[in-house]
């Protein structure tokens, strides 16, 4: 395997470059969807979902990897991206699969290959636990389950969801340009933050300055992160490690080796809760394993497409070194 330097650049995926925007009405809430024409018909569908503070433009890349292999749709979850806030202002981890199921039954398109990461990761093996007809496959990759230990790196993004943090941090950082906050982000998210082009960051510049003139964006962040800590303490059925042992659906997990935000310690006790699960380790990741190594996060959801189709090796272990 090459060095991580030598690796393509992270390049940008815009809608118009082989990607459309919709808008779907629920009951309740209403979600963008972006998607990709299938490269013929018959393609089984997925679904990927993002994570916290970020947007269904995360998966662009993985996107256009599968391209040809699944019908991909990702959505913006409620309060992110281009969709607006929850009729109730729900944005609990169960808030947000509430949201997905209702999608996933209204489009009937289930059972779909589905992908989460981080927040998305909980949101999905919520999703797959509680309706695993709607699961054909779960990709997780960093996903956000409870951590006894949590790495001091994670601590601020945990503390956004402390009644007034958020304000607080607003008001601390007013004279922050959108730049600094783009590099602070990335410097968080990625294990390499050279690999990312300037024209992906100029992206990234444009549609964080764009997300912060709606009247929410700080709220959806805070109660958003809320939900997480929330999750993390239930117990019980209810429990995102009891969830995750219920979950039927085979599942390749993906965790990064440089990843400041989820312990990559959690790996293996991940593929030990997931009754049916290959683990791919990516040591020069960080906590968005499908923005900078689309190319591998791929090649390992083929060999899970092929598990589920009963064509392939018997669930493993796959340690990938940059």
């Amino acid at each position: 395997m090459p060095a991580a330097s030598v690796l393509p650049r992270v390049a940008p995926v815009r809608v118009g470059e082989g990607e459309r925007l919709r808008s779907v009405g629920l009951p309740g809430v209403t979600l963008s969807v972006r998607s990709r024409p299938p490269a013929r018909e018959g393609l089984p569908p997925a679904l990927y979902v993002h994570g916290l503070g970020g947007s269904s433009q995360n998966w662009s890349l993985l996107m256009a990897e599968l391209d040809g292999v699944v019908d991909g749709e990702a959505v913006d979850l409620p309060g992110f991206g281009d969709s607006p806030p929850p009729d109730d202002g729900d944005y609990s981890v169960t808030g947000h699969a509430r949201a997905v199921i209702r999608y996933l039954d209204a489009a009937g398109r289930g059972p779909v290959h589905l992908f989460g990461n981080s927040l998305g990761g909980a949101v999905t093996t919520r999703v797959a636990a509680v309706r695993p007809d709607l699961v054909r496959t779960l990709t997780l990759v960093s996903p956000a389950l409870p951590e006894l230990r949590v790495q001091r790196s994670a601590v601020p993004t945990g503390l956004l969801g402390v009644p007034g943090i958020a304000a607080l941090f607003t008001r601390l950082t007013r004279e922050w340009t959108a730049e600094q906050r783009v590099r602070g982000v990335m410097a968080l998210c990625y294990g390499d933050p050279q690999r990312v082009s300037p024209e992906a960051f100029r992206h990234a510049v444009e549609e964080l300055e764009r997300r912060q003139r709606l009247p929410y964006f700080w709220d959806a962040m805070a109660r958003s992160a809320r939900g997480i800590v929330n999750a993390y303490t239930l117990g019980g059925q209810h429990g995102l490690w009891r969830q995750a042992e219920r979950v039927l659906a085979p599942t390749l997990l993906v965790y990064g080796g440089r990843d400041q935000l989820v312990g990559f310690r959690m790996a293996h006790k991940a593929a030990r809760a997931f009754r049916d699960s290959r683990l791919l380790s990516l040591p020069d990741a960080g906590h968005v394993a499908m923005m900078e190594y689309p190319e591998l996060v791929a090649g390992a959801f083929r060999e899970l497409m092929a598990q589920a189709d009963g064509s392939g090796e018997d669930a493993g272990v796959a340690d990938v070194r940059g």
